[in-house]
């Protein structure tokens, strides 16, 4: 079915987003087919308000586009002459959003095609599982803008790529194509024509039937972790640990496994 978003000013700015829940699986279709699914405000602010407020019941997300395009990166055709500080206000905002995605404790699978491209590269590294067709064509063209990146690429994009291959990339503006990007990390699944969204179904439908908390645990921790010294990183993980494993859910994956039945969580 299709939910409408609350607190939405007009049907122009709720359609920017459509968002289909299928059972626990929620999917998330950006809808500015003349854009190419460029992000705009009202995109981004749409996508903001699902993750703040996700539908009781939601295990899972897919983030697509539609009509051929995953995102296109910012609207540059709705650019707003900043200074300095708005600027920084206007990007640390877009961090915040991309944030709330990686780390809203859903695991979000993105199901790319066509363009992803600058912001639209950005905003599918926060996702955490990615597929990409022969189509996706994966770029950071900001440089031939005379701009910057500004919605986290330095960070997630450049743990992907390592800072050495992200500097060349955004320096020539080269295009990486679905097998190239597959070599690199910028997606997990290399698929054909057609097959994104299916698999993402299949994957989500897969993730929902995992523990939820064993799910937050993966999303809130590994990423943590990584930013961590050894030390700090294996104490963490240790706390991770002691709260998962001795969760109801936890009792119910080891009765079953001995039963040899399909655990039933929470």
């Amino acid at each position: 079915m299709s939910e409408k978003k609350p607190n939405s000013n007009t049907d122009q700015v709720d359609n920017v987003l459509l968002v289909e829940i299928d059972g626990p699986v929620a999917t998330l279709t950006m809808n500015r087919p003349a854009k190419r699914n460029a992000m705009c405000d009202a995109l981004l602010e749409q996508i903001d308000k699902f993750f703040s407020y996700p539908p009781e019941g939601v295990r899972a997300v897919i983030l697509t586009g539609t009509e051929g395009h995953f995102c296109s990166g910012l609207d540059l055709s709705e650019h707003v002459q900043r200074d300095a500080e708005g600027t920084m206000r206007h990007s640390r905002n877009w961090h915040r959003v991309m944030d709330q995605i990686q780390r809203s404790g859903l695991p979000v699978i993105s199901a790319m095609y066509g363009a992803v491209i600058g912001g639209g590269l950005e905003l599918a590294a926060s996702t955490h599982v990615r597929i990409a067709e022969p189509s996706t064509i994966f770029q950071l063209p900001e440089g031939r803008r005379g701009i910057f990146v500004g919605g986290g690429a330095t960070v997630r994009i450049g743990r992907i790529l390592g800072a050495d291959r992200m500097c060349e990339m955004m320096l020539t503006g080269r295009k990486f194509n679905s097998k190239e990007g597959f070599a690199l990390g910028l997606t997990h699944y290399d698929v054909e024509a057609g097959e994104a969204l299916p698999m993402a179904r299949k994957l989500a439908q897969k993730i929902a039937k995992n523990a939820s908390l064993s799910n937050y645990m993966m999303i809130q921790a590994i990423s943590r972790i990584s930013d961590m010294s050894q030390a700090d990183g294996l104490f963490t993980e240790s706390l991770a640990a002691a709260v998962s494993q001795t969760s109801a859910d936890a009792e119910e994956g080891l009765k079953a496994f001995l039963e040899k039945r399909t655990p039933v969580f929470r």
